[in-house]
Parts: structure tokens; sequence; C-alpha cells
């Protein structure tokens, strides 16, 4: 894939792999640092392995599973599901940034390491799920075949500067998800592995918003562009699996995750972070970009101010109604 600049003139011409190697000492540079703030963690130390028994099947004193069995609230368990379906299309997004960001040097040790640490996270939760009962064992794998089975393509991997620009803002999107379950969920054991893994995610994301900053200063056109283009029509890697719509709007309601969030949690830290706003010297295609994020974060946040009166709007007549 080729891609003209108009910052740097019609005559020079970034290509992924151009991109690729004048980013790779910031890379290598990023991957280091993260490896001396992050902590290995065991999974199995944040699962109630003592409330586990066995369930029917090979088990002739197998349990079946019963809602009442459950610790976690009804939007908890609404949640969990989603947040694991997402995490359980770990083998997919490897396949994703594999292919764009390769598998040699800085790149390729990221690729890695960045897999193998958000491998624990659909660990735990499974085993939490299932040693605590918490939800329906056979619907969680059957939704887990059919989500798998109907494989994963990003919307962001036609280039690799959209790629980095979508991580940056879902790494965040991820941390603040699997953070608010946990508040929400009702079971103490539930936040404290929840906080574990959204530590994972914070990590995360600093590394690809600092590579994202980086970018900007490379190819400060193209990567507002793509800014642009991430923030305007972002989708968290979730939206394909069975009846999302319906789970992300209770979730919505529920708090975990809904447009206020989004616009105030998630995209404004980022942009006002690496003051992408304040951006100047962008040439036409860049200023056009700019101006375009401005725009739509303005009216994100107006459609927030319009969710916000419903759902309190909502709270007033479920509060009349028990009163």
């Amino acid at each position: 894939m080729t891609i003209t600049s108009p910052h740097l003139g019609s005559s020079e011409a970034w290509t992924d792999a151009k991109l690729l190697y004048a980013l790779e000492e910031v890379v290598e540079k990023e991957l280091n640092r993260h490896l001396k703030v992050t902590k290995d963690w065991m999974p199995h130390e944040y699962v109630p392995w003592s409330d586990g028994r066995n369930f029917p099947g090979f088990f002739e004193d197998g349990e079946a599973w019963d809602p009442q069995q459950s610790k976690v609230t009804d939007i908890g368990k609404i949640a969990l599901v989603v947040n694991l379906l997402t995490e359980d299309n770990l083998p997919s997004y490897h396949h994703e940034i594999a292919t764009l960001f390769g598998r040699n040097g800085a790149w390729g040790t990221w690729v890695h390491r960045w897999t193998a640490e958000e491998g624990r996270h659909g660990i735990v939760m499974r085993d939490y799920l299932l040693a605590s009962r918490a939800v329906d064992p056979d619907k969680l794998e059957a939704f887990r075949m059919q989500h798998m089975s109907e494989g994963f393509e990003s919307d962001n991997s036609h280039s690799m500067l959209h790629s980095v620009a979508y991580v940056a803002f879902q790494e965040l999107a991820t941390r603040i998800s699997h953070r608010n379950t946990g508040h929400q969920s009702g079971d103490p054991v539930c936040d404290r592995m929840l906080a574990r893994i959204a530590q994972d995610e914070n990590l995360h994301m600093i590394f690809y918003r600092n590579l994202l900053g980086a970018a900007f200063e490379i190819a400060p056109d193209l990567t507002m562009q793509a800014v642009r283009d991430v923030v305007v029509n972002f989708r968290m890697p979730g939206h394909g699996m069975p009846g999302f719509e319906r789970m992300a709007a209770q979730m919505a309601i529920g708090g975990v995750y809904n447009l206020r969030i989004h616009h105030d949690d998630v995209l404004s830290p980022v942009i006002r972070f690496l003051k992408i706003m304040d951006i100047d010297g962008l040439g036409p295609e860049g200023q056009k970009a700019q101006e375009e994020l401005g725009l739509f974060m303005n009216g994100l946040d107006s459609e927030a101010r319009k969710f916000d009166e419903r759902l309190a709007a909502r709270a007033a007549r479920l509060a009349a109604r028990k009163g």
C-alpha cells in the first residue's frame, strides 16, 4: 500500500514499510519501558477455586448450573460475557497485528509479548466464570463457538497508521469496560480480577498512545487522517458477536460503557494528552481531518448529553414506580 503525504510534498510517498522502519526505534524504546514497568501475574491466583464443583457430563456427581448460584449482578453477567468473548478472539487479533507490524525486530517482539499478556485475560476470566458459576457455562461455550466461527476482520487493517490509532483508543476503552464491569459486578473477587486485567490494558494503551505521538511527528497529515477515520468510525472489537447490539445497550444503561464514557474517558484523554487539536503546520488534508475531528467530538458530546438526559429520565421513572 502506498499513501502520499501532502505535508511532505506530493513527490514523497509513505508506505507501511517505510513507516514501520521509521517507527522501529520508538517501538524498541517503548518496549523496553514497558518491560521495566510491567509486572507478571498468575491468573490462577485470582480464581476462587474453592467455589468450584463438577458440572453434569462425565462426572456422576455433576451439578447443573442454576442462576441462583451466581454472585454477580445481571449487568455484571452481560458485561462479563461480552468482555470474555472479545478476549476469546485473541488469535485473530494476533494475526491482524502480526500481518501489519511483522514478526521481526522490535515490532515482532512487541507483537508476541502483547499476545502473551492478553492471553492471561481470557484464561482468568473464563476460570473465574466457571469456578464461581457466574454464568451459564453451556451458553457461554455456544456463544464462543459462534463468535469465533464467524471470524474477525478489523475495520482498520487497511493501513498501519489506522491500526496504531485504533488500538491507542481501543486499549483504553477495554480498560474502562473491564474496570466498570468489576465495579458493577457485585462480587469483590470479580472486581479484583478485572482491576488486574485493567492494569495490563492501561500499559498497552500507553505503548500505543506514545507510538501514535511519534507517528504525528514523522507523518502528521497521514496520522491526523487516520485518527479522524478511527474516531469517527470507532467500533469495539466485539461488535460481531451474537446479540452484541442488545448487550451493548444494556451495558450503556448499566453504566459499564456508553456515549458519555466513550467521549469523556476514552476519546478525550488520548486527544488531550497528545494535544491533537493543537497540532499546527498541517497540510490541507491534515487540516481538514483535524477540523472534522473537532466537529465530530462536539457532536458526540451533544449526543452524550442527550443520552445522559434520557438515562436520568429513566431513573426518575423507575424511582417513581418504586415510590
